[in-house]
């Protein structure tokens, strides 16, 4: 009688996880789909921003962001987050392996580890992950990662990265953050207010475009130059 109750529990469970795995994996190709055509309103990133302002006993603070199209965006805009942040971009197909070879080999010399993030797998993280660190979570990055780079343009992709990316406290998107720092819309950036947005991408609190530390200045001449070698 116990053999057969476990036997049919064992079965039971299969066709759960069965059921999940194949639910998991039409709504994340169901998601991917959609956002392939139509704007990305909010993401897991910005409502976990709400949620650890919950937990902090913080006020409610509404997030700023307004979708816009690639036509109405600096191309400055897109040229610094290339320059800044995925060089090879239009080279790999998601993972950049060049650079995370160069990143282990001078981690292993003595350097610090620095991180080989592309640009394809930072929209993975900010539209369908919470920014944690444990085996499933980057399972389930590269998972989106491969969708993404599949399903996707390469254009579609940074259309989405910057009008997702943190660019200040509760601030997302090239477009509010053209307006909230310089007061002009995201398609009349220049090329250094392109670059000085660019330097706080990789932690836009510590980083803040209002007040540029010197290293901000000094990582905006280093993005330009960049710019200038790639030849936008």
């Amino acid at each position: 009688m116990f053999t057969k109750l476990k036997r049919l529990l064992v079965k039971s469970f299969k066709r759960l996880l069965l059921l999940l795995i194949v639910t998991f994996v039409a709504s994340s190709l169901l998601l991917v789909g959609v956002f392939r055509y139509l704007p990305v309103p909010i993401t897991t990133f910005m409502l976990y921003r709400h949620l650890t302002d919950f937990q902090d006993g913080k006020d409610f603070q509404a997030i700023n962001h307004h979708w816009v199209d690639s036509n109405k965006i600096s191309e400055h805009a897109f040229a610094a987050v290339i320059a800044a942040e995925d060089q090879r971009f239009y080279q790999h197909q998601g993972y950049d392996t060049a650079s995370i070879f160069l990143a282990v080999e001078s981690w292993l010399d003595g350097g610090r580890l620095r991180g080989a993030s592309t640009i394809s797998q930072q929209v993975a993280k900010n539209l369908f992950l919470l920014p944690t660190r444990s085996f499933w979570r980057k399972g389930f990055e590269a998972w989106f990662t491969v969708l993404i780079e599949t399903f996707w343009s390469k254009d579609r992709i940074l259309e989405v990265y910057l009008n997702s990316a943190e660019f200040g406290d509760h601030l997302f998107g090239i477009a509010a953050a053209s307006q909230h720092y310089f007061g002009i819309s995201s398609i009349r950036l220049s090329r250094k207010q392109s670059a000085l947005l660019a330097t706080s991408l990789p932690n836009p609190i510590i980083f803040n475009v209002a007040k540029p530390s010197a290293y901000m200045f000094q990582r905006q001449s280093w993005i330009l130059h960049q710019m200038r070698n790639l030849g936008y």
